[in-house]
């Protein structure tokens, strides 16, 4: 799994993912497919590819804006964990599906 899956996922499914670095700092990757790292205040002194190798858990959440009635939020997706292992099965979902749907535009 590459950056480049997950940001794949969060563009379609409309999703923030959330994976932590191994120097205490957090990743998110927006809806927009955008890498962030909030806490980040000057030059990485890291790679997130190589950082997200070593990620084991990751937290998915909707990118939608936040219900403010009571009824919708019960109704409302929640954030969920996944493990590596899960989120490696949803990007590989996510990019079979996208290889088959090319061979038909040809």
């Amino acid at each position: 799994m590459k950056l480049s899956d997950i940001r794949k996922i969060t563009v379609k499914k409309q999703l923030r993912i959330r994976f932590p670095l191994s120097n205490g700092m957090e990743c998110v990757v927006n809806e927009r497919g955008i890498a962030q790292v909030p806490a980040l205040h000057g030059v990485p002194a890291f790679n997130l590819e190589d950082e997200l190798t070593g990620a084991q858990v990751f937290l998915v959440e909707p990118a939608g804006p936040p219900a403010k009635d009571k009824d919708k939020d019960k109704a409302a997706p929640k954030a969920r964990k996944y493990t590596r292992a899960e989120m490696t099965t949803l990007a590989t979902a996510s990019a079979g599906a996208t290889a088959t749907h090319d061979d038909h535009e040809d």
